[in-house]
């Protein structure tokens, strides 16, 4: 069982093959969820986020913090207010040895369709201030063939003036300033709310995700199909139905030779975690021990993956291993 101390250990029959610790309850940013999660340069980075129910960190609903830590139990403040705008849910990668913000959210009343990277996590600089593929937000961002890729989400005429559009085209860029729309209809449903990014075996992949309510489309979509593509043009659909529960706010990642799959939220907030070493049959890590959550930031370190705070609203810190 766990008893709620760092380092602690779930059940030996509660995760065949891996096992979750605790790392900490109470890290030392402030708890949230949407922020970015990078791994660069030996450092776990977390960026941003956003919790409106705490005005100390979060005066303006979502900061632009930017905390490091090299062991998820000690977090290091390296800088109190980037230059970017606060913001959650954009897109994060690393990509040509620097970290990328990738547009925003749009909770301001306007979208935020810049792009920032940063060779140090302290230096910010802006790359694109208006990006062709604006305005979105909840799109899926990844870092794939030395491009940036951007593709899905949606406009939200309830938070900031635009016509409703939900998207599935596809776009990229080597310098995040110049765009290219490689595919303006995907062969998958329009969707977005798909948290990190997940690259595996030389090939994009989109697990799940969903589209946000409006007022002409009151209803959100949650799905969980499995498609993958090796140029962002050519989708293949591996499951359209995987046995993981339809949802949104998850996030995916890849690590010990597997696609993972990990909470979300659909009508409440879920805490199961999947995986599969080729995107169409997958098996069930049973009796997750952290709190149900969605929007949290996992990161892929020191040969661990870690889950990272998120709509739980705690600064809890995870990591799950193989056990030995």
């Amino acid at each position: 069982m766990i008893d709620g101390m760092p380092g602690t250990v779930a059940a030996a029959q509660a995760t065949p093959g891996y096992q979750w610790h605790l790392v900490t309850e109470e890290a030392d940013f402030a708890a949230r969820d949407g922020a970015g999660a990078l791994t660069f340069q030996g450092r776990m980075w977390l960026l941003g986020g956003w919790n409106p129910g705490d005005k100390r960190h979060f005066p303006r609903i979502c900061n632009s913090e930017v905390w490091s830590s090299t062991d998820g139990a000690a977090w290091k403040l390296e800088v109190r207010q980037a230059p970017w705008e606060g913001r959650h849910t954009a897109g994060y990668v690393v990509h040509r040895n620097r970290m990328w913000i990738v547009g925003g959210d749009c909770i301001g009343g306007h979208y935020q369709n810049d792009v920032w990277n940063s060779a140090d996590g302290i230096t910010w600089e802006r790359a694109c201030d208006n990006v062709p593929w604006g305005p979105r937000v909840l799109h899926y961002t990844v870092a794939f063939a030395d491009r940036i890729w951007v593709m899905g989400g949606q406009t939200l005429p309830q938070f900031a003036p635009a016509p409703l559009r939900y998207y599935n085209d596809v776009w990229c860029s080597a310098d995040g300033a110049h765009w290219e729309r490689v595919c303006e209809h995907a062969p998958w449903a329009p969707r977005g709310m798909i948290g990190h990014s997940a690259v595996f075996q030389n090939r994009i992949w989109l697990l799940g995700g969903g589209t946000y309510d409006t007022s002409e489309r009151p209803e959100r979509t949650f799905f969980n199909d499995v498609w993958s593509s090796a140029d962002g043009v050519q989708w293949q659909c591996h499951r359209e139905h995987a046995p993981w529960h339809p949802r949104q706010y998850h996030d995916v990642a890849v690590w010990d030779g597997r696609l993972w799959v990990l909470e979300g939220w659909n009508q409440q907030n879920r805490n199961d975690v999947w995986y599969s070493t080729d995107g169409e049959n997958w098996q069930e890590l049973p009796h997750t021990p952290w709190a149900p959550r969605h929007a949290a930031s996992p990161f892929v370190y020191a040969d661990a993956l870690w889950i990272v705070a998120g709509n739980n609203m705690r600064p809890d810190v995870w990591k799950l291993t193989r056990r030995r």
